[in-house]
């Protein structure tokens, strides 16, 4: 652990303080160079440059602050998709399963599903019914389904009173796959449904506690399911209900409340886990890299031992810092901790070399992956298409692609058409997914996402309108990042009022949160034109979605009154609220803004 902390940058200036304070008081443990393993804090250096952390006296509480102080987050990572939920799908019933311990992106959990050679899940659940008769919990499950998918939401508790009328079997299990089916289709709102009506008829568990939490937090925001969970009964309000919470409130980036549930989870003497420690460590990764140290110090001092999942953060928070020798170094300390490169990391460190300009160990890795026959080694061609494409690597596409070939499966298809577009070949890539169609697989939103954003960077408005026509023909679910592919095209087209007349219709169809990249290219364009009026509406709609404490969400607001050539009246103190604390550059904006600033007319005056 000492190890992954030197790796992982200086504790230096942090304004996240850790609840240690049940750890006992600490000393200034950077300044002892003779011990051993202290002596690695050096290695702390390569994620920010500040000073000591310990330099504080130690106080008699420790909590978190959400000061900002100017920083900016990543938007564009691997991790930029929604996390997913942090209790399993199959919660309803009393799955012998553990819950997945590791917080990932919808990315992530794409490379993991089980339709990667079936079709859709749908499909598959199908087809095992035919062919296990012994699955009888899966025809029921099939059969309700289909009963929900094929009636309005309103009459759905209907539906299911009914099924008991009918003396048909509906156990625990059968929810729980109907429950898995929901979700996998993004239905958030029936499997609430689904899950409230479970709850009136069956007793409940932990977990299905926790499974109703993330419903309600998807469906209706943090607030509600923060209210859910103080009237669940005190026996049955759990770690895992927190740290569903906590995962959700990763999920909306909202720093201030994600801390607040995590120092609640210590207060209320929850063993500190792997899982919690990466939530913050995911959400200061996008936010604010500086904290990130803090939390490996306090997994340190509670003895938790970190997840791959830790690891592979923190190889991603290096690549996009180009720092491919931090990169390289946490590598290791998974090999001397004898956790297995997988493919996924493989990957990861691939693209990043490819960003770094080491064209020479990206190819290493990609080969390395393939592992000298790839037509036995299948599950790597969906990771080593986009990677050929960013080493220029046409020919290598195509042979990999020929090995996929003639029954490529849904991941390995959208991998080809990424690395198509990568390689700015729209039709092959249309070709791809021309065929996906074809085979009759449920074409899945982020399959259609791929293709969309190609025409979206080659400035094809139509072909990606008519793209969008298609999901919605088809049922595909058109939801933030969709949304946030056509904002950008608006944009980019100098239409940045149809990009906000979209993304509101959008939000009033679907109720889901935009992303928080959405609202800002849209500010973003209203500042340039000093528009202040719609600069504050966007403000106050991204505060509304839960992205406050954000430097970035400041300074676009004071470029608007720059532009705009007006004065800003209480921009610092609501800069206070939020506590943000300017810097340099940012002092100097709102010197420009201020109404009551002192002209040399009047210092002579004095």
């Amino acid at each position: 652990m000492w190890g992954l902390r030197r790796a992982s940058g200086p504790l230096k200036n942090c304004s996240f303080g850790v609840a240690l304070a049940r750890s006992g008081s600490l000393k200034s443990e950077s300044h002892v160079d003779n011990v051993t393993g202290i002596i690695r804090l050096a290695m702390l250096e390569s994620f920010y440059q500040a000073g000591d952390i310990f330099s504080r006296p130690c106080m008699a509480v420790f909590s978190f602050s959400s000061n900002a102080r100017g920083r900016t987050c990543v938007e564009e990572d691997d991790y930029k998709a929604e996390l997913g939920a942090s209790i399993s799908t199959k919660s309803i019933s009393e799955s012998k399963e553990d819950v997945d311990d590791e917080l990932i992106s919808e990315l992530e959990a794409s490379d993991n599903d089980d339709e990667e050679s079936s079709g859709s899940s749908l499909e598959k659940l199908e087809r095992e019914t035919r062919t296990n008769k012994r699955t009888s919990s899966r025809r029921a499950s099939l059969a309700l389904f289909k009963d929900i998918i094929g009636t309005s939401s309103h009459s759905l508790q209907t539906v299911l009173d009914k099924w008991l009328e009918e003396g048909k079997d509906l156990g625990r299990d059968d929810i729980s796959l109907t429950m898995s089916q929901l979700r996998s289709r993004r239905m958030y709102g029936r499997a609430l449904q689904l899950s409230e009506w479970f709850k009136n008829h069956f007793s409940c568990s932990e977990r299905d506690y926790a499974s109703q939490v993330d419903l309600i937090a998807k469906v209706h925001g943090l607030e509600e399911a923060e209210n859910y969970v103080e009237n669940i009964p005190e026996s049955f309000r759990e770690e895992i209900v927190y740290r569903t919470l906590l995962a959700n409130c990763v999920v909306a980036n909202n720093i201030r409340k994600a801390e607040e549930i995590f120092n609640k989870m210590r207060d209320l003497e929850f063993a500190l886990t792997s899982f919690a420690c990466n939530q913050l460590l995911l959400l200061y990764s996008r936010h604010d890299k500086k904290k990130i140290s803090d939390v490996l110090l306090l997994m340190e001092k509670e003895n938790v031992k970190p997840s791959p999942f830790t690891y592979r953060l923190l190889i991603n928070v290096k690549g996009l810092a180009n720092d491919l020798k931090g990169m390289d170094q946490i590598v290791e300390m998974m090999k001397a901790e004898g956790m297995e490169i997988d493919l996924k990391t493989e990957a990861s460190l691939a693209r990043h070399y490819l960003s770094g300009g080491m064209k020479e160990k990206a190819e290493a890795i990609v080969k390395e992956m393939e592992g000298g026959d790839l037509k036995r080694h299948r599950p790597a061609c969906k990771f080593v298409l986009p990677i050929y494409a960013g080493l220029g690597k046409a020919d290598e596409v195509r042979r990999v692609w020929a090995i996929c070939m003639p029954k490529p499966t849904l991941l390995e298809s959208g991998a080809a058409m990424e690395a198509w577009g990568k390689l700015n070949d729209i039709k092959e890539a249309e070709a791809i997914f021309n065929l996906m169609m074809e085979t009759g697989y449920r074409i899945r939103w982020n399959t259609y996402l791929v293709l969309l954003k190609m025409y979206v960077d080659n400035k094809m408005p139509n072909k990606a309108k008519d793209l969008v026509r298609r999901m919605s023909d088809s049922g595909c679910d058109i939801g933030p990042l969709i949304w946030d592919a056509l904002v950008r095209l608006y944009v980019e087209a100098g239409e940045v009022e149809k990009a906000d007349s979209f993304l509101q219709r959008a939000v009033t169809k679907n109720p889901q949160k935009p992303m928080y990249s959405s609202m800002m290219a849209i500010m973003e364009e209203y500042a340039k034109r000093g528009d202040v009026h719609k600069s504050e509406k966007i403000f106050h709609q991204i505060r509304q979605a839960g992205y406050t404490g954000r430097a970035r969400l400041f300074r676009l607001l004071i470029v608007a009154y720059i532009n705009a050539k007006a004065p800003a009246y209480g921009l610092r103190e609501r800069m206070e609220a939020d506590d943000i604390f300017p810097d340099k550059d940012l002092a100097r904006q709102l010197a420009g803004v201020n109404p009551f600033k002192r002209t040399s007319g009047l210092n002579l005056l004095d």
